[in-house]
């Protein structure tokens, strides 16, 4: 049996593109056919060189995140918002597990959680659970009782139980009765016990002083 708490997923921010679109490479005009083409070696080695210049400032700004766009007004205070909401919901998940944790004691497993990345790359914790043994004492109504106090107490331990807290509870609460009826009968059949031996002694002890 778990023992946790879940908040509603939040909306992330609209999400930026890091990347922009390459400009296509313009292919070189085709010559007519009617018309020799006329191009001297040294302008056909500087149309390269130029090529070859303008390549690697293209690859030099791709590297570098040249040209990244900047977030908006409105998108960098919706970032804002969702990461305070993001803080808000890591310290209320922690702090409600740590709950069942604590006053679970050897009942309790530990804290395990789920996160969510921010914008700011950050991650947080947005549900968790424990879990918690709430089976019966074998051949022990005394002990399942004492038990069955603790994991109650454990799964009503925060302050704003879950629905799954409150079936845990529910859960010991019926082991709690059970362990109850069963410490009952025990309790009578021992004194139907002792009041049987106490009634053999009285009838055997005239015999005795006889």
């Amino acid at each position: 049996m778990q023992i946790g708490s879940s908040l509603p997923p939040f909306t992330p921010a609209p999400s930026i593109s890091s990347a922009r679109p390459l400009s296509s490479d313009v292919s070189p005009d085709i010559a007519r056919a009617d018309q020799a083409p006329v191009a001297a070696p040294q302008e056909q080695q500087a149309d390269s060189a130029a090529s070859g210049r303008e390549e690697a400032d293209r690859d030099a700004r791709s590297s570098s995140g040249a040209g990244k766009p900047e977030p908006s007004p409105q998108e960098q205070r919706q970032q804002q918002l969702e990461i305070a909401d993001l803080v808000q919901s890591d310290r209320e998940v922690r702090t409600h597990e740590q709950a069942h944790a604590a006053v679970g004691g050897q009942y309790a497993g530990a804290p395990t959680y789920s996160f969510k990345r921010g914008p700011d790359g950050q991650r947080y914790a947005v549900s968790g659970e424990v879990g918690i043994d709430t089976a019966p004492v074998p051949n022990d109504p005394e002990a399942t009782l004492r038990k069955m106090e603790i994991v109650l107490r454990a799964a009503l331990a925060p302050i704003e139980p879950s629905p799954q807290d409150l079936r845990v509870a529910a859960l010991a609460q019926a082991q709690a009765a059970q362990a109850r009826v069963e410490l009952a009968e025990l309790r009578r059949d021992k004194a139907t016990a002792t009041d049987a031996e106490g009634k053999v002694d009285d009838t055997a002890r005239p015999a005795d002083e006889s």
